[in-house]
């Protein structure tokens, strides 16, 4: 049974954005061709809305059957000693039994192609379902799943043993399709502590990494009525939340420990630059 998480008790109102919550471009540089285009440290006192909006409310359950309400209250989401943290807590809102939050970069920053590398620990228990995942800035093929959905990770609480990255797509009937690679990680280690999460996606690759150690690549996908590489050939923005409950891993139990902490050391976006001008 997984330890209990011992939860930051986010306090104070969230305040707008201040200089230097977010390292200035180029402070940090990649292998190779990859230089860093967008970031953020969490270094500051409060969410950069420069880079990050918020979803509210539970919109029937997300399409999964999830049982949380997302807020932008400082009980669910802060930014303390350098950290991002989103808090899910067994708490009523608005009908739904637990609160948490979802922070999405829409209408901020997208981008096509590059490396997506977030620092981050999940809390373990059943009915916990954290992610870090990429949407279509516009829908350029149609209704989901025919745009595309590209998931950095995702865990199922009740396993914090194993991670996953995955791609979403339609088939030539437009019927759902997708794509999966899964990462155990070593005996005694999961994703309850802190691991770098790694997308690298190029104009016909998409592979994932774990610390540094690539775990799935793919190179095969569709959509309908538009030409291999799309759907995946359109700039994408960056979603990070912390569901609770729905089809993905089940429902909270009665061992479930609340409250459970996502944390975000840091999220960084590079581009390459060998190639982007070719695009």
């Amino acid at each position: 049974m997984p330890q209990p998480f011992v939860s930051l008790i986010c306090a104070g109102r969230l305040r707008p954005w201040l200089a230097g919550a977010a390292i200035a471009l180029g402070t940090f540089t990649a292998r190779g061709d990859w230089q860093l285009v967008w970031s953020d440290e969490f270094n500051g006192v409060s969410i950069d809305t420069k880079h990050w909006k918020f979803e509210i409310g539970n919109h029937h359950g997300w399409g999964n059957h999830e049982w949380e309400y997302y807020t932008d209250r400082p009980e669910n989401v802060c930014v303390s000693n350098g950290v991002l943290h989103i808090v899910a807590r067994s708490k009523p809102a608005d009908g739904v039994f637990y609160t948490s939050a979802r922070l999405k970069s829409q209408g901020l920053f997208a981008q096509k192609y590059g490396r997506f590398e977030f620092r981050a620990k999940f809390p373990g228990g059943q009915g916990y379902w954290p992610a870090l995942w990429l949407m279509p800035e516009h829908s350029a093929y149609g209704r989901w799943p025919a745009s595309g959905e590209i998931d950095v990770m995702e865990n199922r609480g009740n396993d914090p043993a194993v991670v996953q990255g995955t791609i979403h797509y339609a088939g030539a009937d437009g019927r759902p399709l997708q794509s999966t690679g899964r990462h155990t990680f070593p005996r005694n280690d999961g994703a309850t502590n802190f691991h770098v999460y790694l997308l690298e996606w190029t104009t016909n690759t998409i592979n994932w990494q774990v610390d540094g150690r690539r775990y799935e690549t793919q190179t095969n996908w569709s959509t309908a009525g538009a030409a291999y590489p799309a759907p995946f050939n359109q700039p994408f923005y960056i979603i990070m939340n912390l569901a609770v409950g729905g089809d993905y891993g089940g429902n909270p139990d009665a061992q479930t420990v609340f409250p459970g902490e996502m944390q975000v050391d840091y999220v960084r976006v590079y581009d390459n630059v060998a190639t982007n001008s070719v695009r």
